[in-house]
């Protein structure tokens, strides 16, 4: 009896998207909580999106070697183990700081660390895209696009979210705010520790619920024949210029606002920032911004496929760059927690439905034989748009403060509207977006 996809697609992309939010989110409010600079974090912790861009050199060896529920299995058993080197690491530190010792050798070694958890998400992301496509028909990759996507940002929500809030309420630098069950900063090594036991059972769930279909085999090739081959085929196809230059730019405002939303938020201010706690800042992330992101994926799923792809990426696009007026805005204004949250919920919303819209794009442009490959790709080179403005992000924003910092943000996002028109000359859209609708499978159905 063929399992439905209903017990294996919401954990799966949990999965996903958990460790990338830890990665390159949650690390960024860990060294802000423990006190390093703004320019010191961005900068090195964008260097942990290199992996989501390099692996697209690996992606073929996952096609050619193996099934994707090995690699996944493994990537997932994998992360576990780190996620618990991750709290060891953390708990000394956690020691030197009761010590009054600390120094910049955890930054380096929890650096490390974060880079090859980044490694091993990123070959995750590989073989759980590529898994999706072979294990569910065309009929239920369109019904479920929009059920991935929202446990994918769910998983970024509650990361970010929930975690982060409860890891400040187990113990907090500052006193008498938090449950002090745990010594500060000692909770994120209870935090880390429980990563690695979710991450075990991922692994041994998955291991026990997932299919094993038959079109789940490696590529008849040679390794270096299929990667030659997917490469070839993705950049020879049709108006690749303007798919690259969309991928690149169409979050080149959201890349901004990547690193330095956290901190804005978090830092003191004295500093020009608002001196949110951790608690309000998990708080807002995880209960208001949750159902914002699930909302607005809801919705970005309906109306694509009522409207169809091209009616609605200019609104969608025109929402995704609204934050970074929302967040200029604060700044200048440093308006009272209740403003706040009533933005960033926004913020989500609109998060919610532009991404879903990105999402669709890459999965119609990531079609044919290589299809994880393909669309290991598109990712990665969004991910090289991702990490140059958040690396420069910290520096710009220690030499013009956080006003003007987010006033220059807005401007420059507004380069995704400019992208747009791109999309209509993209012939690859409109033929897979047809052949959907041909066959009744919707986006619609992703309710």
């Amino acid at each position: 009896m063929k399992k439905t996809p209903w017990t294996y697609i919401p954990s799966l992309y949990l999965a996903e998207g958990l460790p990338y939010i830890i990665i390159n989110t949650v690390s960024t409010v860990l060294y802000a909580d423990l006190g390093f600079s703004n320019d010191k974090i961005a900068f090195w912790t964008g260097w942990l999106y290199l992996p989501w861009i390099l692996k697209m050199f690996w992606s073929p060896l996952v096609d050619a070697k193996s099934t994707k529920r090995r690699w996944l299995l493994g990537a997932q058993t994998v992360l576990a183990g780190l996620f618990l080197l991750l709290a060891g690491l953390t708990a000394w530190e956690a020691f030197r700081f009761a010590q009054g010792n600390s120094s910049l050798t955890f930054f380096t070694l929890s650096l490390f660390g974060f880079l090859a958890g980044a490694f091993v998400s990123a070959t995750l992301d590989i073989a759980t895209d590529g898994y999706y496509l072979l294990a569910l028909t065309p009929q239920e990759q369109s019904r479920f696009v929009g059920i991935r996507t929202i446990f994918y940002r769910l998983a970024m929500i509650l990361g970010s979210g929930a975690l982060v809030s409860a890891t400040a309420s187990l113990g907090n630098k500052t006193p008498g705010t938090s449950w002090n069950l745990v010594a500060w900063p000692y909770n994120w090594a209870v935090m880390f520790g429980f990563l690695g036991i979710m991450f075990l059972g991922f692994a041994f769930y998955h291991a026990w619920v997932l299919p094993k279909p038959g079109q789940d085999k490696p590529v008849q090739k040679n390794g270096a024949t299929a990667w030659a081959d997917s490469f070839k085929t993705y950049f020879t196809q049709k108006n690749i210029v303007y798919i690259l230059l969309f991928i690149l730019l169409y979050r080149l405002g959201d890349a901004l606002l990547e690193k330095m939303v956290p901190l804005f938020l978090l830092k003191p201010a004295t500093e020009g920032a608002l001196g949110m706690s951790v608690q309000n800042y998990g708080l807002i992330k995880g209960t208001l911004g949750l159902g914002a992101v699930v909302a607005g994926n809801l919705a970005g799923g309906w109306l694509l496929g009522r409207f169809g792809f091209k009616k609605c990426i200019w609104p969608f696009a025109v929402i995704l760059i609204l934050p970074n007026f929302f967040y200029a805005y604060m700044a200048w204004a440093k308006p009272g927690l209740a403003a706040v949250a009533t933005l960033i919920t926004l913020e989500h919303l609109g998060n919610g439905l532009a991404m879903m819209a990105f999402s669709v794009f890459i999965m119609y442009v990531s079609q044919g034989v290589y299809k994880t490959s393909h669309y290991a790709i598109s990712t990665g080179i969004m991910a090289l748009g991702m990490m140059v403005p958040s690396m420069l992000s910290g520096w710009l924003q220690m030499r013009l403060g956080y006003e003007m910092f987010f006033i220059v943000a807005s401007f420059i996002s507004l380069v995704t509207v400019a992208v747009v028109p791109l999309t209509f000359k993209i012939k690859s859209i409109e033929e897979t977006e047809a052949a959907f609708r041909a066959h009744k499978h919707s986006l619609e159905d992703a309710q």
